[in-house]
């Protein structure tokens, strides 16, 4: 593969080398996140700042540990998650927002993801349809004890990745609307919890990668209790999922030294 960097020991995309990254991420999607996120670090340091791509290094409880921005949808994930893991992180939660589905998935819960269906492009180059998106079970783990821990109203279970934000919300006015409303009925009957659209990019990656991805969402609304007629209020204070992933990073952090 040709050196994209010229010899400058940084990834290409993200900006940033060895030196600069923790072995644990947290990935929000938005840039404007990453700050707010390394506030729960010791000294953090903004260590790059590329394209959507910015980051944040610091210590959570004497551990290093960075917060990394994808941008919006798989390609940039899958960019985001390939360069970090070969600075040398391992383990890596998602932090994102998210639609809920299911009628008991109400604004302002938080979603903890176990696996992903794979309704995009960029998992289609890492693996056969055939081969699932799953979360790192201690990931999924840790995740669900931090949700109890701080007493977060949570769900657990399967996500749906898609690679258009409109295709979910307007569906009638496309020209593939058909067959986008027939899958989404699908995944209602299947129980699928909440639509988002990153999680299945990093759980193929990091399956072939071999790193340990999970991922947690704040529920902004749910489109099904609107057409229901029940309460369906916006959320967009992503403080409660934050500090799920936070902790579940304590977690894990203790976990591994022991």
């Amino acid at each position: 593969m040709i050196d994209y960097t010229e010899g400058s020991a940084k990834q290409y995309h993200i900006g940033v080398g060895k030196e600069d990254i923790g072995e644990y991420v947290i990935l929000p999607g938005d840039p404007g996140r990453c700050k707010k996120i390394a506030q729960y670090f010791d000294n953090p340091v903004r260590t790059g700042i590329n394209r959507e791509f910015v980051t944040y290094t610091g210590y959570l409880n004497g551990t290093k540990i960075s917060v990394c921005s994808t941008g919006i949808g798989g390609p940039s994930a899958s960019i985001a998650l390939e360069e970090l893991a070969a600075c040398g992180a391992h383990t890596f939660i998602r932090i994102g927002t998210c639609g809920g589905m299911q009628l008991d998935v109400k604004s302002g819960d938080v979603a903890v993801s176990t696996a992903s269906i794979r309704m995009e492009g960029t998992t289609r180059e890492y693996a056969p349809i055939e081969f699932p998106a799953v979360a790192n079970l201690d990931v999924i783990n840790a995740l669900v004890e931090a949700c109890k821990r701080l007493n977060q109203p949570y769900h657990v279970g399967v996500s749906q990745s898609k690679d258009s934000f409109y295709g979910q919300h307007r569906p009638e006015t496309l020209p593939n609307g058909d067959e986008l409303i027939r899958k989404w009925k699908a995944w209602l009957a299947l129980d699928c919890k909440v639509s988002e659209m990153e999680s299945a990019a990093l759980f193929i990656v990091g399956s072939y990668l071999r790193v340990r991805v999970g991922a947690c969402f704040l529920v902004v609304a749910n489109q099904e209790r609107a057409k229901a007629g029940l309460d369906n209020p916006q959320v967009h204070d992503t403080d409660g999922a934050i500090k799920v992933a936070i902790e579940a990073m304590k977690i894990l952090m203790d976990e591994d030294k022991q």
